[in-house]
């Protein structure tokens, strides 16, 4: 480990004390990971294919969700550059990988490495989960209000990233490079074809085309799956940035130290869960240097706390902080930039507000 005689609040400072071993990544390992996924994936949608017993789908379904985030772990450290020295071999892997999230690889990398990375947790820089003040929310209309108040309470997570992240990021927006365009087609047309087939195939019958069990197993097969992923993904990513002590910062305020280390938080998570997930949840080493790959997280994150250990934010409970963190981090104030309720913000001087939080 390299040593670091002056504590500076710098991210490069912090880089320094990464040792070298953090970011060895044999080709073999990240191909025998994303083998490993693909076949627990591929189970996965082989059981739901077959399996009609309504009281294992759900179980099957929560599977499929885990599973198809395995993979996208997969194709996300392949686009960053930390599973395969070969961009060649990180691009065709981190493609197939990302195509059951319906997430193509350079339009994703495009936003994420971009943009979620250089400006994390920075007002008007990052776009995931990005607060808006009291007086922007009072001018939203009532369908925006509700989607607000829905997609940022504890049932939104999945909503949030459905709507807000892939359909508006990727689908609807089309980032400047060919790279993503490509990409962005390779994925529609895995997305069509793939519910198309669902569709047909689940709703052939010996005596000729079932409307309903077509239906039945497109719902059973690619989009409830899908929704599972969207859950996960959305609180997943919420939990690494959103805190009532973590408020955000204008640019002028902004630090790469700051949003990288204080805007980033790390789980310490189950072992079941972890081992679909690739130790996501070990989160302040990846924005710290995004070549660490997933499994040296941990041993990074140890090195950083020789030093930065005060800086560091760990925490035990994802799903305890997740409900705290979607109670009380609506709005954000925009003196002090730290989050408010609804109650909060408006002290009851809009008599409409109230209601609408009451159904929310």
């Amino acid at each position: 480990m390299k040593k670091n005689t002056e504590l500076k609040e710098t991210l490069g400072s912090v880089r320094e004390i990464i040792s070298d071993s953090s970011f060895d990544n044999p080709t073999y390992l990240g191909i025998a990971y994303f083998i490993r996924d693909l076949f627990f994936f591929s189970v996965t949608m082989f059981l739901l294919w077959n399996v009609e017993t309504w009281y294992y789908l759900p179980f099957l379904w929560v599977f499929a969700g885990l599973s198809i985030a395995s993979l996208f772990i997969i194709g996300h450290d392949a686009c960053h550059g930390a599973l395969f020295k070969s961009e060649r071999l990180a691009y065709w892997i981190g493609q197939i990988a990302m195509l059951p999230s319906l997430h193509a690889y350079n339009q994703w990398g495009y936003g994420h490495n971009r943009v979620h990375h250089g400006h994390t947790i920075k007002i008007k820089g990052d776009f995931v989960w990005h607060p808006v003040t009291p007086e922007q929310y009072k001018n939203f209309g009532i369908f925006r209000k509700t989607f607000h108040r829905l997609s940022w309470s504890a049932l939104g997570g999945g909503i949030y990233y459905l709507v807000e992240i892939w359909l508006k990021g990727m689908v609807l927006f089309t980032a400047p490079m060919k790279e993503a365009l490509r990409d962005k087609l390779l994925m529609l047309i895995f997305a069509f074809g793939s519910a198309g087939a669902v569709f047909y195939f689940g709703g052939n019958t010996p005596t000729g085309f079932d409307l309903g069990l077509g239906a039945w197993f497109f719902l059973k097969v690619w989009l409830l799956p899908f929704i599972s992923w969207n859950y996960f993904i959305g609180v997943t990513v919420y939990v690494h940035h959103i805190r009532p002590e973590v408020p955000w910062k204008e640019a002028d305020d902004w630090t790469p130290f700051y949003g990288q280390m204080r805007g980033t938080v790390n789980y310490h998570v189950p072992k079941i869960l972890n081992f679909f997930m690739h130790n996501i949840f070990i989160h302040s080493p990846h924005h710290v240097h995004m070549k660490i790959p997933f499994y040296k997280l941990g041993q990074a994150l140890e090195e950083i706390k020789v030093h930065y250990g005060a800086y560091v934010v760990e925490r035990k409970s994802v799903w305890k902080d997740y409900i705290e963190s979607t109670s009380k981090c609506k709005l954000m104030d925009p003196d002090t930039k730290r989050w408010m309720t609804y109650s909060e913000a408006f002290n009851d001087e809009d008599e409409s507000e109230p209601e609408l939080e009451a159904a929310t």
